[in-house]
C-alpha cells in the first residue's frame, strides 16, 4: 500500500513538472527571442521638389503606399527594402519665377512613380522587448540612407534616399512606426520636362526629388535563438 502511494506521488510530481514546463517555457522563450525579418506595409503621402516647386515640402501632395521588408541585423541595425508607389505633380503657374517662353507659363504635370529602394537603418538605441540587460527599448528613433531606382512615365533613374523615423514595439511580434525620406533622383525628367530654366545640371544639382511621409505596420518573422551572453 505504501509502495502504491509512493508510485502515485511520483506520477503526480512528473505530471506537475511537465505541466509547469509547458506553462512556463513560452514566457521564458518569448523574452529570449529575437526575430530576423519583418514584413509589412506603409501608407502616407508623396510630394515633389523640382523645377515646378523648389521649396514647399508638402505642395501638391498625393497618396503613397509601399510594401516593406526588413532584415534585422542586430537590435540597433537593419536593412530595409521597400517597393513604393506614389504620384508627383505640379504646376508652373504656382511658381514665383516664370518661364522665358509663353508656353512654359502653362506647364503642369502629373507622373506616377514606382520606387524600389534599400536603406541601412541605425537606431539610437537597441530595439526590442524582454532584453533590459541589453538596454533595448520599445520606442526607438532611427536614421537611414541607401540606394534605389525610380520608374516613372517619363524616366527611369537611380535615386539616393535619406531619411529618419521612429518605430514602436506594440507587441512581441507587431511593430508600428513613422518613416520620412527624401529621394534625390539622378534625373531632371520626373516632372516631364528637362531644364526649363536653362540651368546647367550636375550631380544632384538641378535634379528632381520627391518625399515620402509614411506610417507603417509590420510583423516579425523567423525567430532566432541566442544565448543570454551573446550580442
Amino acid at each position: 500500500m505504501v509502495e502504491k502511494r509512493t508510485d502515485i506521488s511520483r506520477v503526480m510530481m512528473l505530471v506537475g513538472f511537465i505541466f509547469c514546463s509547458f506553462v512556463c517555457s513560452p514566457s521564458v522563450k518569448a523574452q529570449e527571442l529575437e526575430y530576423k525579418y519583418e514584413l509589412g506595409g506603409m501608407v502616407g503621402l508623396g510630394s515633389y521638389l523640382g523645377d515646378a516647386n523648389y521649396s514647399s515640402l508638402y505642395k501638391n501632395t498625393n497618396l503613397a503606399a509601399s510594401l516593406l521588408g526588413r532584415w534585422n541585423i542586430n537590435p540597433r541595425m537593419a536593412l530595409k527594402a521597400d517597393l513604393a508607389f506614389t504620384t508627383v505633380s505640379g504646376n508652373a503657374l504656382e511658381q514665383a519665377n516664370r518661364f522665358p517662353e509663353a508656353e512654359g507659363q502653362e506647364w503642369n504635370f502629373s507622373n506616377s512613380l514606382v520606387d524600389c529602394s534599400c536603406m541601412y537603418e541605425i537606431g539610437f538605441w537597441g530595439y526590442g522587448t524582454g532584453r533590459s540587460y541589453k538596454g533595448t527599448r520599445r520606442l526607438v528613433p532611427y536614421i537611414a540612407l541607401g540606394f534605389g531606382f525610380t520608374y516613372g512615365n517619363e524616366a527611369f533613374t537611380a535615386n539616393l534616399p535619406l531619411g529618419f523615423g521612429v518605430k514602436y514595439k506594440l507587441k512581441e511580434r507587431l511593430n508600428v512606426g513613422f518613416d520620412w525620406a527624401v529621394h534625390f533622383s539622378m534625373s531632371d525628367e520626373l516632372d516631364g520636362i528637362t531644364d526649363p530654366y536653362k540651368m546647367k545640371s550636375g550631380f544632384l544639382k538641378n535634379k528632381d526629388s520627391y518625399i515620402t511621409t509614411m506610417v507603417y505596420v509590420s510583423y516579425d518573422l523567423c525567430p532566432k535563438y541566442r544565448k543570454c551572453n551573446n550580442d
